[in-house]
Formats: C-alpha cells, structure tokens, sequence
C-alpha cells in the first residue's frame, strides 16, 4: 500500500478577486487546515496583470477532498482543477 504524503489539488481562476474568494470559501465548505496558497500565473508572452491567471493551491495530505467537488467549486468562480 502506497502512502501519499503530499498529495495537491491546484484550481485555475481567472482573476485576483476569484481566487481570494474562493480561498476564503474553500476553507469554510471543506473545513481545511492549512490556507491555500494563492499564486499568480502569467499567461506565456504577456506582462499586463490582466492576462494572468491566478492558482489556489491546497494540500491534501490526508487525500480526504473530492476531485469532483473541486471541480464543482472552482467552476462557480469560472475556473478548473487542474489534473495532477
């Protein structure tokens, strides 16, 4: 049996404001431990804050969150999980 000790879900919003809410949801609808990170991703070729994406990335030591609900979740912001 294999133990997984730094699994990560990562979910792709389109803007800032997004992924500040949905960090601040995220915590509330699935009881996290430990606060999302929040990391700007800048689109290949631009610099124009505009054009960036914006990653929440949770650990999941435990493996306890479901993929799909995560998918659910992110998709109320416009965004996606992105498959590890």
């Amino acid at each position: 049996m294999a133990c997984v000790s730094d699994v990560r879900h990562v979910l792709v919003l389109p803007d800032r404001d997004a992924a500040e809410e949905a960090a601040e949801a995220l915590g509330e609808r699935f009881g996290l431990r430990e606060e999302p990170q929040l990391v700007r991703d800048a689109l290949a070729g631009e610099d124009d804050a505009e054009d960036a994406q914006w990653l929440v990335v949770l650990r999941d030591e435990e493996d306890r969150l479901d993929p799909a609900e995560l998918d659910a979740f992110a998709g109320e912001w416009d965004g996606w999980r992105e498959e590890p």
